[in-house]
This record gives C-alpha cells, sequence and structure tokens, in this order.
C-alpha cells in the first residue's frame, strides 16, 4: 500500500486552479476580440485520473480520482449559457461564475492544507 500525500495533491490543485483562473482571465480579457472563442480547463476529475492515483472506495458517495497534466480545451458552442450578441463566444457571466468557483475551490484547498498542518505540527510536538 502506498501513502496519500496530501500535501502533493493540495499542490496540484492549487497548480490546476491557477491555470485555470489564467484561462479565464484570457476569456475576459479577449471578450470583445472577433473570432475568440472561450477557453477552459478540464474538469480536475480528469487531470487527477492521469496521474494513475487509485484510492479505494469504501462507499458509493466517496470519490473516485486519479489525474495530472492540465489540458486547456476551447468551450463547445452549446455548452454554458446562450452568448451575447458580441463578436466573440466569451459570455462574461458565465466566467465571472466560473472565477468564483476557482476562489471558493482554492479557499477550501488552503484549509484543508492548514488543518493537515496544524494536526501534524500537533503530533510531532506530543511525540507522536
Amino acid at each position: 500500500m502506498t501513502g496519500i500525500y496530501l500535501f502533493d495533491l493540495a499542490a496540484r490543485h492549487a497548480r490546476y486552479l491557477a491555470v485555470r483562473q489564467a484561462a479565464i482571465a484570457g476569456n475576459v480579457a479577449n471578450a470583445n476580440t472577433q473570432g475568440y472563442r472561450a477557453r477552459d480547463v478540464a474538469p480536475f476529475a480528469q487531470v487527477l485520473a492521469r496521474t494513475g492515483l487509485d484510492l479505494a472506495v469504501t462507499a458509493s458517495a466517496h470519490v473516485e480520482t486519479a489525474g495530472t497534466g492540465i489540458p486547456v480545451r476551447p468551450v463547445p458552442a452549446r455548452e454554458g449559457w446562450d452568448v451575447l450578441e458580441t463578436a466573440s463566444a466569451v459570455s462574461l457571466e458565465q466566467e465571472m461564475l466560473k472565477a468564483s468557483d476557482v476562489s471558493r475551490d482554492h479557499a477550501l484547498n488552503v484549509g484543508v492544507v492548514k488543518s493537515f498542518h496544524h494536526m501534524l505540527m500537533s503530533a510531532v510536538r506530543s511525540g507522536g
């Protein structure tokens, strides 16, 4: 059995969130660029699936994971909301919702890492 490296997983998730935020920022910056197509990254579950990590699922509500690499893909025209009548295929409302998702996920990631770090430091201080 191999160990689960929470800090490594959190670091991969943080890198994923940084790439996703950059893609969202690029979409917003190019919202008025004629012919520009909105971009997004693959969901983190797909990214994690490529890492080859196998976690045991003991209940149907548990998440199955694996993956790393963060491919950027164009957003299909029918995915998401209708596009406003502009020269581009970027919905600013949808991009802002994605940005808030990234912010929420980042806050959760930081909270988990802080809690795990605190738990490790408590174990080290108590000697075991």
